[in-house]
């Protein structure tokens, strides 16, 4: 088991996501970013869906109580093993008994922690993501306990990786959404040039900024959205859902992030500057 001796900010247990339920409310939920994700696991010689803990900002304090292996990667944290420097984007041995422990959040907003086989965790309709109220809870929470795989020897293919585009690229790619065709040329310039700093209000459903662009009086039926979508309120104000994010809305949907523009963004907490760019 991983023993959670202290659970920090806002840790979550995170696969892929959970497909196939969108169109009963359920949103996909899943790691933030994908990319950083995948490399961990990738590392680990793990199943692409391996599940990993995703942590916020401030990190938290956990016991191995088997030997196995691990990988850090997506923001970088002050942390250690046995009070002893421990580095993101490699494959390290941890042995019964280990203590991990995070410490001041250095660079970017969402760190992962990956481990050889992913954690073993009840599946919810398919996946193993925490979204309260399709699972019991939505956080890790202290004194729980996590089941993995012992893994006595392992010799990984590759041992560590550069740090991800995710933490250093501020421009968003994005294609245009449904209702890209009634913006006018102010709001496309204000869209494209102009950039957008991240606000208070930002979490696992969406991100709104401080900057707006010119308002409208558009009306439309509520529609499907999904991870990704920009939406536009009339006042100007702009909202990005992300994986926990609703799943239908009633503003219009003008821009549609890539996937990797997802991740990028999930990287970015408050006062954070970030721009768009079609393509």
């Amino acid at each position: 088991m991983l023993k959670v001796i202290k659970s920090g900010l806002y840790t979550t247990l995170q696969d892929e996501g959970r497909f196939g339920y969108r169109d009963k409310g359920v949103p996909v939920s899943g790691v933030m970013d994908m990319l950083v994700f995948q490399n961990a696991n990738t590392l680990l010689e793990n199943e692409a869906n391996s599940a990993v803990l995703e942590i916020t900002m401030t990190g938290p304090t956990l016991l191995f109580e088997k030997d196995t292996y691990i990988v850090l990667s997506g923001a970088e944290f002050e942390t250690t093993l046995n009070n002893e420097p421990i580095s993101n984007n490699k494959v390290h041995k941890v042995k019964a008994g280990d203590i991990l422990s995070y410490g001041r959040l250095l660079k970017g907003f969402r760190g992962y922690l990956a481990i050889k086989n992913g954690f073993k965790t009840k599946e919810v309709l398919g996946s193993r993501s925490q979204f309260y109220p399709i699972t019991k809870r939505g956080t890790i929470k202290e004194k729980a306990a996590l089941e993995y795989d012992e893994y006595l020897d392992f010799e990984p293919k590759i041992s560590e990786f550069k740090a991800n585009i995710s933490l250093e690229e501020i421009v968003l790619k994005v294609s245009k959404g449904p209702e890209f065709k009634l913006m006018d040329d102010v709001q496309l310039e204000q869209l494209f040039i102009n950039s957008f700093t991240v606000a208070k209000e930002y979490n696992r459903m969406g991100y709104q900024f401080d900057e707006k662009i010119k308002g409208h009086s558009w009306s439309m039926l509520t529609s499907a959205t999904l991870p990704g979508t920009v939406q536009l309120t009339p006042s100007g104000k702009l909202i990005i859902l992300m994986k926990d994010g609703q799943t239908t809305g009633g503003y219009p949907r003008i821009l549609q992030l890539k996937d990797t523009a997802i991740s990028i963004l999930a990287q970015k907490k408050f006062g954070d500057k970030i721009s768009f760019k079609l393509g």
